[in-house]
């Protein structure tokens, strides 16, 4: 059983621990110059904390050039076509670092190497380690090496994750799946969104000229990895069928770039402003990805009043539904141009009223608090924990008598 760090061991009471100032510690390797929603979320949090009594750190793999006062690199090797991660071939090297920072609270992004790191670190730092799954991994190594692979993959899961005092996982689907594995300490965390940066408001006929768009043209949009899991080659299909003046515009980077006569692949967008102005000057946000874990992109789309189009698988099945668009039933060309063509019948107007409303429900300034309050919670249990093994022997059989 962990011990509660010296610093908290005094607090008698689990709401106690609210009014100390506390320390995280992120570990992934998902951070890179081209990250995606895992970097976002990571930033979103660390912005959050920084107007709380918390501190947060990042433990990453990275460059020294990388290395910042809140931000902690350790070794990694280049990851082939990855848009720039590492990969840490040991975990020593992080443990090492998250010893050092001595923080409250440990949480692995990820369930290579470093997840293992921050187990080891919890136990030597006697603090609180939970995961965050944001990766469907048996699916991702099917993918990749077929069913011999998934079954690999889901057995390293089944030992991993029951090490962690708690999962968080972005959705319903994601919980699911892991529940399969045998975990049973899971949490519910959704992801979020910025509302004030992802707004209607930012909107831009020039954004459409830079790209020597036609004012009638209707533009089709996707923004993320060019991978194969992302299905591209749906989407170019889809909107090669639809042949109505549509085109498909791309912003992303990976090893699978989208190609097609009615298709134009941009480079990954690192200015959140110039992104934010391209989501909302889109007529619709197109995602044929079946394997996301909740769909963080496609909330910044309905943020920024734009319907969506996407699969009905994953996560996304649960984020989308009608009054915002389409969740097409099975990931084909002929069901997203079908889904695009009926979506012209539809009040665009109230579409874009209904994608904005539906994303504010996910506002990280309601989000966040509640990832806090989880944190809080589980720091207040351990030291419930250490106050009840702290008690003499025969006081705890007394209280045990009570009950």
């Amino acid at each position: 059983m962990r011990k509660l760090p010296n610093h908290l061991a005094h607090h008698d009471r689990a709401d106690d621990v609210a009014t100390s100032s506390l320390h995280l510690a992120d570990v992934t390797m998902f951070w890179a110059a081209e990250s995606g929603g895992v970097k976002r979320y990571l930033r979103a949090k660390h912005d959050f904390l920084r107007d709380t009594r918390w501190r947060h750190t990042l433990v990453v793999p990275g460059t020294a050039d990388d290395a910042s006062n809140e931000v902690a690199v350790v070794p990694g090797v280049p990851l082939p076509m990855s848009a720039g991660y590492r990969v840490p071939l040991r975990c020593g090297p992080a443990e090492r670092a998250l010893c050092a920072l001595s923080p409250d609270l440990i949480e692995a992004g990820d369930p290579y190497w470093l997840a293992w790191a921050a187990l080891h670190a919890g136990t030597r730092l006697h603090v609180p380690v939970v995961a965050f799954c944001h990766s469907d991994l048996p699916a991702f190594f099917r993918r990749l090496g077929g069913p011999p692979a998934e079954l690999a993959a889901a057995a390293y899961a089944r030992n991993l994750y029951p090490h962690f005092d708690t999962v968080f996982v972005p959705s319903r689907y994601i919980a699911q799946k892991v529940a399969d594995l045998g975990v049973q300490r899971i949490e519910l965390q959704p992801l979020g969104v910025d509302t004030r940066l992802f707004h209607p408001a930012r909107r831009s006929l020039r954004w459409r000229e830079q790209l020597g768009l036609p004012r009638d043209a209707r533009v089709l949009l996707y923004v993320g990895r060019y991978a194969p899991e992302k299905n591209l080659h749906v989407l170019c299909d889809a909107v090669d069928r639809l042949d109505d003046g549509s085109v498909l515009i791309t912003i992303g980077s990976g090893p699978t770039p989208p190609r097609g006569k009615h298709v134009r692949a941009l480079p990954y967008e690192g200015d959140a402003q110039q992104l934010a102005a391209a989501m909302a000057s889109a007529d619709v946000f197109v995602h044929a990805g079946d394997q996301e874990t909740f769909g963080l992109v496609a909330l910044e789309a309905m943020a920024s009043g734009v319907p969506v189009v996407t699969c009905s698988a994953g996560g996304l099945a649960e984020l989308v539904h009608e009054t915002v668009g389409y969740a097409v039933p099975h990931c084909r060309a002929d069901d997203f141009a079908q889904a695009l063509r009926a979506l012209r019948q539809r009040d665009l107007v109230a579409l874009a009223h209904a994608a904005r409303r539906h994303a504010m429900q996910y506002d990280w300034r309601a989000v966040l608090p509640q990832l806090q309050h989880r944190y809080l919670t589980l720091l207040g249990q351990q030291a419930d924990r250490v106050k009840e093994t702290s008690r003499p022997a025969h006081e705890r059989l007394r209280a045990n008598h009570k009950r």
